[in-house]
């Protein structure tokens, strides 16, 4: 008489919605405690955001209350008067033109850089240069400021002849032989600044791509770049965003830089090549030591908008990797 042995069936697996309210009403005393720390952080994290977005909206509004002019259009910053003058139409121009030009320079090759150590670099040569990029990563400001003013500056007259030879007939390249303390070298500064940065979060997010979706590219008989177009790039897109905001929140608040190299006035170049602008970081470190009661209240001013722009980016940033979350890697 055969006897057979039946296996037990599996236990039942918990669904989706049973998972996330074992999650919510943990049981145990650690996950009890690991979410009670988690949800403070988050709150605690939003305090402090809104925290620091009442006292700028606080100072603010004082010195804008006694301002004489128009702050958003003036050309002038004079809070030293007995009618006080200050705008920010300058700083938001040079804020924004000099980010913009670091971040054309800078995203293209440091997502060149990333793809060259990660698929193309052998490893005894990927490794050094990772490191020196980690090391360039880990330079205070000052140091690229100094770099900037004594090294950078006196070497930009040759790119600022040639661009004045060929371009100047769009005005934006027009030069008139002054010193290279412009909105050009102070883009470039913060492309070399916000290059390693950028290049190290895209250098691991390329990493993150599964060998085989590479491995049934190579298969079907595509090249490596085309590897790369059809499978790297596409899975890797939403974190060189993200590497790319990183990159663009120093750009934006950067200050012993870009201090250091820019002669600053209160007037809007349309050439990229003369010297003048300034930003409002820049702004903030040469004024605050000077500064009064009220001229600090006006700079904070300055600060606010900054960080409204800042916050517009990420907002902005955070919109792009939604509408993209078939390449955020999450469902790879």
């Amino acid at each position: 008489m055969d006897i057979t042995t039946k296996t037990p069936p599996p236990p039942p697996q918990p669904t989706v919605a049973e998972q996330k309210r074992t999650v919510r009403g943990a049981t145990r005393p650690g996950d009890r405690v690991f979410l009670g720390l988690a949800r403070g952080s988050g709150i605690f994290l939003l305090v402090i955001m809104a925290a620091i977005a009442v006292f700028l909206t606080w100072r603010a509004a004082v010195a804008i209350g006694k301002n004489e002019g128009d702050f958003l259009t003036t050309f002038e910053w004079n809070t030293g008067g007995t009618e006080p003058v200050f705008g920010i139409a300058v700083l938001a121009y040079g804020t924004i033109v000099s980010s913009i030009i670091a971040m054309v320079i800078a995203v293209p090759i440091a997502v060149a850089i990333a793809l060259f150590l990660t698929h193309y670099a052998p490893r005894r040569l990927s490794g050094p240069i990772a490191y020196v990029i980690d090391l360039l990563a880990a330079v205070p400001s000052i140091v690229y400021g100094l770099w900037g003013a004594l090294i950078l500056v006196p070497h930009m007259n040759g790119l600022f002849g040639w661009l004045n030879d060929y371009f100047r007939w769009t005005g934006v390249f027009s030069w008139e032989e002054g010193p290279a303390r412009s909105m050009l070298t102070v883009g470039i500064l913060l492309a070399i600044m916000i290059l390693p940065i950028i290049t190290n979060v895209s250098r691991e997010v390329f990493r993150q791509v599964p060998r085989m979706n590479e491995e049934a590219a190579l298969a079907l008989g595509a090249t490596r770049w085309e590897v790369i177009r059809m499978s790297v790039l596409p899975f890797g897109r939403s974190g060189v965003i993200s590497a790319s905001m990183l990159g663009l929140g120093r750009a934006l608040g950067e200050t012993m830089a870009v201090a250091t190299v820019l002669s600053p006035d209160f007037l809007i170049h349309g050439s990229l090549l003369n010297p003048g602008g300034g930003t409002f970081a820049q702004n903030i470190a040469s004024k605050f030591g000077e500064a009064d009661e009220f001229g600090r209240d006006a700079l904070i001013a300055s600060g606010l908008v900054l960080f409204v722009i800042t916050l517009l980016v990420n907002g902005a940033a955070r919109m792009i990797i939604a509408r993209r979350k078939e390449y955020s890697g999450a469902n790879a």
